[in-house]
């Protein structure tokens, strides 16, 4: 196949609109269900380049949730923690698959950001993945195959119009890519950048012990800047990516936002939150819903009379500033990269507010001294990787 006519672009007025070769060659994609469209294959293109990136930087089985082209949740296949599958909702699912971990983990960094995703996995999609799958809200998945009962499976989502995408693992894009804007063709080389072990080997603070499981954190980090919208920030602890902040234009609004969905992720394992008493009708979704307003500072549209009787069986106690403040204190050895320098030490303060303990920027500010010294007074590791990564 060597172009796919879609049914429209970014918008339904946008017409014509399809996806084809400019060299006339075939399409590195199967459409083996339903009718991707324009923004599912954006999504789709760099969720895959995402996860296949992630699985040649650690050896492990990736997956990522992207929405509106930009990830939301990017990780690889670690176990999880009885607390994690928990908070993730698949605690019911059993022993899960690394694939269907690291989709569980990628999901569940910010379920709130992650509803009605398309999926990007770096291996062939098993059972317990496509189980996984079925039950969320989801527009579509792309995957380098499909076991047959795992493909049977997805296909019965969305009444069988579910968007299931297989791509050729072996395809290799030109190295000179082009957009169009305004009738005019741009033109670049690819990003081609590979993160390895030694990228981040130029530690500027005085603390220099940076344990491999934290250069693999960050350099799931800077995998997913690579492709998320600009400007990012990306937390990561334990293998996934915890706070994601894309396409702010001030780069502190990136560490802040990142920073509260990192917050987010964590005051979801606190005893307070663990504890709350779902009423049995209630829905994954709706719990997400219920939960973000707990932890946030809207909780008593949740929690007035009136309210709390429609999501909770018992009415849940406040969740006060002081306690949640002393249960983050706990979030420790979080890994942050950002995609381009950060200009001033603030943005280290806010992210010592979330755990972290290691950091990786490009470097190169005329306040580079500033974010040394901000990391040096609470002891963080922060390597210069002397590499921009915006992504547009």
């Amino acid at each position: 196949m060597k172009e796919l006519e879609l049914k429209y672009g970014c918008n339904p007025n946008q017409k014509p609109s399809r996806i084809y070769m400019a060299d006339g060659s075939e399409l590195p994609i199967t459409v083996l269900n339903g009718k991707p469209g324009y923004i599912n294959f954006l999504d789709a293109f760099n969720g895959w380049q995402l996860v296949k990136e992630l699985k040649e930087a650690t050896g492990l089985p990736a997956a990522t949730s992207f929405k509106h082209v930009s990830p939301a949740g990017a990780a690889v296949g670690l176990p999880l923690t009885d607390t994690l599958a928990k908070i993730y909702w698949v605690d019911d699912l059993g022993e899960l698959s690394p694939l269907a971990c690291a989709y569980a983990r990628a999901r569940g960094a910010d379920r709130m950001s992650s509803f009605g995703d398309f999926i990007s996995l770096s291996d062939v999609c098993d059972v317990d993945t496509a189980r996984l799958i079925k039950r969320e809200v989801s527009d579509g998945v792309i995957a380098p195959g499909y076991e047959p009962e795992a493909l049977e499976l997805l296909k019965q989502k969305k009444k069988g119009n579910y968007n299931i995408i297989q791509i050729d693992p072996d395809y290799v894009p030109a190295a000179l890519e082009h957009k169009e804007v305004y009738g005019v063709t741009f033109e670049q080389g690819r990003n081609e950048l590979h993160i390895g072990d030694d990228f981040f080997d130029n530690i500027v603070t005085e603390n220099k012990e940076m344990p491999k499981e934290a250069k693999i954190d960050l350099a799931i980090s800077m995998i997913t800047l690579k492709y998320t919208q600009s400007n990012s920030v990306c937390y990561v602890k334990g293998g996934q990516a915890i706070g994601i902040g894309a396409g702010q234009q001030s780069r502190i609004h990136c560490t802040r936002l990142a920073g509260q969905k990192a917050d987010n992720w964590w005051l979801r394992q606190s005893p307070k939150v663990m504890g709350l008493q779902f009423l049995d009708k209630i829905g994954r979704a709706d719990r997400d819903n219920a939960i973000d307003l707990y932890i946030g500072d809207e909780y008593m549209d949740v929690l007035a009379d009136g309210k709390w009787e429609q999501t909770f069986k018992v009415k849940p106690e406040v969740f006060t500033k002081e306690e949640k403040r002393e249960w983050l204190d706990k979030l420790t050895d979080v890994a942050l990269g950002s995609d381009a320098f950060f200009p001033f030490g603030d943005n280290i303060e806010r992210a010592y507010k979330s755990g972290v303990k290691y950091v990786a920027q490009p470097g190169g500010s005329v306040r580079d001294d500033n974010v040394i010294e901000a990391c040096n007074s609470h002891d963080m590791v922060m390597a210069f990787t002397g590499i921009r990564l915006f992504h547009h």
